[in-house]
């Protein structure tokens, strides 16, 4: 069941034809959003390949709190069914309800990290729907520039260099933990090139341990920021 979870957040229901996979999906969210309410709701009402109505009319149930929920489901037929169970609801309670086309483990991951970092309906909606997006500068990325760039505001900007120490580098929990962190600041931040509050971007760099991190902003305040990102990093995340 889900543990301290946060009345204040929005809610998450995975739409699959599998009951293992939105099982599963719900596992993997909850490790980066611990609380946010996460509900499974897959496979028939008798546990077959399928969706059930019951099931996902009870899961918007659970997970609407007072934030709305938004709903990922993974095949066409899914999402008929969580539209069925959607306008079954009072018209007030539909309007907290969106129903996202987007990737179901990248959208659904991405989306929780959203709405543990306090995101509302349309924060949590963007972030499923970045899965669509593409990184296409992840090659160069990985390792940074350490030229700079031309132009006026780079007289202003800040930076910070450091190197990854966990075993296993930006793999899903740290890098949310870093997202989580970095969606906590005001000013623009950027990890070799990438937002530093996009958690599928930030995977999509694949920093390894030993791998080097260039922390920016264009914003000369962003100093505190980016010394906690920083130490973040430095830290190991508690991995050996």
């Amino acid at each position: 069941m889900i543990e301290a979870a946060s009345a204040d957040r929005v809610g998450l229901v995975f739409v699959s034809h599998s009951e293992k996979i939105a099982n599963g999906l719900v596992e993997l969210a909850r490790q980066m959003a611990p609380t946010v309410h996460l509900v499974a709701a897959g496979g028939t009402d008798s546990g077959g390949i399928g969706t059930s109505f019951e099931k996902i009319s009870d899961g918007i149930t659970q997970a609407n709190t007072g934030g709305g929920v938004v709903i990922l489901c993974d095949l066409g037929s899914a999402i008929l069914t969580a539209e069925t169970a959607r306008d079954f609801l009072d018209e007030p309670e539909q309007n907290q309800v969106l129903i996202v086309d987007a990737p179901l483990v990248e959208g659904g991951v991405s989306a929780a990290v959203a709405a543990e970092t306090g995101g509302d309906l349309k924060a949590v909606m963007a972030a499923a729907q970045s899965a669509f997006r593409t990184n296409s500068t992840t090659t160069s990325a990985a390792e940074p520039d350490a030229s700079p760039a031309s132009g006026d505001s780079t007289m202003e900007s800040i930076s910070r260099t450091v190197t990854l120490t966990n075993k296993d580098g930006l793999h899903a929990r740290p890098a949310a933990e870093f997202v989580t962190l970095a969606s906590s600041f005001s000013v623009p931040i950027t990890v070799n090139g990438t937002d530093a509050d996009s958690l599928l971007s930030i995977m999509a760099l694949g920093l390894s341990r030993g791998s080097t991190v260039l922390l920016s902003s264009p914003d000369p305040s962003a100093g505190p920021a980016i010394n906690a990102l920083a130490e973040l990093l430095e830290s190991g995340f508690g991995e050996d």
